[in-house]
């Protein structure tokens, strides 16, 4: 027998293999902001998602004019502030089918041939959305490997869009062709995650958390070099792999702990649960976002401000009618100047993360600097379900890798796959994870 003759059960073993699997959340114990380079040769790069359901009055964003100096549209109107950072692109087209079902799945997927939610083919390493597949190059460096968030949960079962369930339209990541990840809406949820149940994110509250991990370590440890000379070969390697995660847990923590006293991290309370009120919420989910590429916990987030098919209402700015109803406006004036507030009112949120982006120093810039974010929806028209001319804004300076500050306009033959993997390239991701079937896009500044 593999623990023969032992008063630890093979229960409690596999307790203390929990807590080994779990160990690597211990990395929110390492504010790597202090040590790690972060200068201007060398910033950190960082890739966020921001996802907008059904559709847009693409009339009300796409802007007048091209190039530089373009004048803003209604709906762009929140970004301003941040011209010289930002591109909006026209044009781009994404070939799916599904309708909304279609929007959502493909939206990260960088493959022009994917050809409905029930035969997604990549050309992707584990055929990956694209978050994923940056997750896997740079989640070495951080303890998370990717945040998928949203403001909507996965309530919905069954199928929702024609006969595709509901998995296609409740989240945009997959970590390959068969696996939606689910979305975590909760703010108090991602606050634990982040930063373990402390009450805030004080500097007593995340040393206390060093030191409640120590011991757990040192207590793991003991337990399984108890077991060592009872197990046979096999179990003795298992078990060195799990000692060598251990010691690579353990090593981090001595990172965490000669950082805790020099990393400046914002002191928020612990979130009670989920606000009330819409901008509420996502003014939380992007304020826990920033705390998180801050102290570098993480550098890909993918974050769905809404699912496809979303009823949410909006009575705050006059629409007490559900959006994806709403967005089948059939041409009525008045429910086209209802999505058009909606699609404001996003775009403002969207504008409140930038700012808070920006106002946080990072080296010899900001985290504005070294973010690359794509901002945007599935679907342009969402009264007929088209996917072509896409509603696309990209914020951030990618750490000097993207200019800001222009309108491009694409032809309708040009495939949203080629921004894609263009931004991937310039994020540093090897080439053999980013197929060579999709043209780079051109024009994009500074690419």
């Amino acid at each position: 027998m593999i623990i023969a003759k032992k008063y630890l059960s093979r229960r409690t073993l596999l307790r203390g293999l929990g807590a080994a699997l779990a160990l690597p959340l211990l990395d929110a114990m390492v504010p790597a902001l202090t040590l790690r380079a972060h200068t201007a040769a060398k910033p950190i790069r960082r890739f966020g998602f921001v996802y907008v359901p059904n559709g847009m009055m693409m009339d009300e964003w796409t802007p007048s004019t091209e190039g530089v100096g373009f004048e803003f549209s209604r709906i762009l109107k929140p970004v301003e502030p941040f011209r010289d950072q930002l591109n909006v692109l026209s044009g781009l087209t994404r070939f799916a089918q599904g309708m909304h079902a279609g929007a959502s799945t493909t939206w990260l997927v960088p493959d022009p041939e994917w050809d409905g939610p029930k035969r997604k083919t990549v050309y992707l390493d584990g055929s990956s959305t694209v978050d994923q597949v940056l997750a896997k190059h740079l989640g070495q460096y951080t303890q998370f490997g990717s945040l998928e968030l949203a403001l909507e949960g996965a309530e919905l079962v069954g199928n929702c869009c024609e006969d595709y369930s509901c998995a296609y339209t409740n989240t945009v990541s997959w970590r390959d062709a068969t696996t939606p990840l689910p979305m975590e809406t909760n703010p108090r949820s991602l606050f634990e995650r982040l930063f373990g149940d402390g009450s805030s994110t004080s500097l007593e509250d995340r040393q206390r958390y060093l030191e409640e991990d120590r011991s757990l370590l040192d207590a793991v440890t003991r337990d399984v070099a108890d077991l060592r000379g009872s197990l046979g070969p096999t179990d003795r390697n298992k078990l060195e792999q799990y000692l060598d995660a251990v010691r690579d847990v353990e090593r981090r923590i001595q990172l965490a702990e000669q950082q805790s006293t020099t990393s400046t991290v914002p002191t928020i309370d612990r979130p009670i649960g989920i606000p009330d009120r819409f901008e509420d919420h996502a003014k939380l989910m992007f304020d826990l976002q920033l705390l998180a590429y801050q102290l570098d916990l993480t550098r890909v987030i993918t974050f769905m401000l809404g699912r496809e098919i979303s009823n949410r209402s909006y009575p705050e700015i006059g629409v007490p009618e559900p959006h994806h109803s709403t967005s089948h406006h059939q041409y009525d004036p008045e429910k086209i100047e209802k999505n058009a507030r909606i699609n404001t009112l996003h775009v403002k949120l969207f504008a409140h993360f930038l700012e808070s982006l920006r106002a946080t120093a990072e080296g010899d810039g900001t985290l504005l600097d070294s973010a690359v974010l794509l901002y945007g929806a599935g679907l342009s028209d969402p009264n007929s379900h088209v996917l072509t001319n896409q509603p696309v804004m990209i914020a951030g300076g990618a750490g000097g890798q993207i200019k800001g500050g222009r309108h491009i306009r694409y032809s309708d033959q040009t495939n949203t796959p080629q921004l894609i993997v263009t931004l991937m390239e310039k994020m540093g991701v090897p080439m053999d994870l980013v197929t060579d079937n999709v043209r780079r896009l051109e024009r994009l500044p500074g690419l």
